[in-house]
């Protein structure tokens, strides 16, 4: 049996598209297959590398496996005009906006080190969210049904703060999560957001009223996400 490794090495990619952000995430999460293959059919106990990409993108919509495209109320003229990229993607969930002011995050993890059971993982990295939003006194929720984090849940007020989808295979996970922080939220009016109707979206920095330093999320984040899964996370500067 392969060697656990609980260690997760965060890389910072800065600002940048969905699109070159998407093929580093598809070169390590295929570089942690290929790898797990290897293992199997040579009886050998090469331990797998976790990482934690943090981004800021570029304006971008994306569309998950299950979204309806009817959901994006802009025509391909329009998100030219206006400087956004559009992209289908091979995540979980509908529609959603990524851009500047909002911590993107994509763990590529082998849950074979951790556990292997992507509903526990999935509610471990929204944990991780309402824990981080608690330190700002925002006290998030899980919405029935609906993957992510949200605030003033099962009221008229109710409004989504971060947005998840991910992908696994072999226990191998890529996307991830995306915490509105200092997000301009007037992009999510091109969209049907996650394809739920009647709902807002908010931002740490719309609810407390003033801009919020990146690195002070993602320092909080760091800490619960470690905790959880009872990792040691370690940094590697900016590719």
């Amino acid at each position: 049996m392969t060697k656990k490794n609980k260690a997760i090495r965060i890389i910072e990619l800065g600002v940048k598209s969905y699109n070159d952000s998407l093929k580093i995430q598809e070169e390590l999460f295929q570089k942690t297959i290929e790898l797990k293959s290897v293992n199997r059919k040579e009886d050998t106990q090469i331990p797998t590398q976790n990482y934690l990409l943090w981004v800021e993108h570029t304006p971008v919509i994306t569309l998950g496996k299950s979204g309806k495209i009817k959901n994006l109320l802009l025509g391909e003229k329009q998100l030219k005009e206006k400087g956004i990229e559009y992209y289908p993607t091979n995540r979980g969930g509908d529609i959603t906006f990524h851009g500047p002011g909002q911590i993107v995050g994509y763990p590529i993890m082998d849950l074979d080190n951790f556990f292997t059971d992507i509903h526990k993982y999935l509610r471990y990295l929204e944990e991780a969210i309402l824990l981080t939003l608690e330190e700002y006194d925002l006290n998030g929720a899980r919405s029935i049904g609906e993957t992510g984090v949200w605030l003033d849940v099962g009221t008229p007020f109710a409004r989504k703060i971060c947005a998840m989808g991910v992908k696994a295979s072999r226990w191998v996970t890529m996307h991830g999560f995306a915490l509105n922080v200092n997000t301009n939220l007037s992009y999510f009016d091109y969209i049907v957001p996650c394809g739920i109707k009647g709902k807002a979206v908010t931002s740490i920095a719309k609810e407390l009223g003033r801009e919020i330093p990146f690195k002070e999320v993602k320092d909080k984040l760091k800490v619960h996400l470690a905790n959880l899964f009872e990792a040691t996370i370690s940094s590697s500067g900016i590719i």
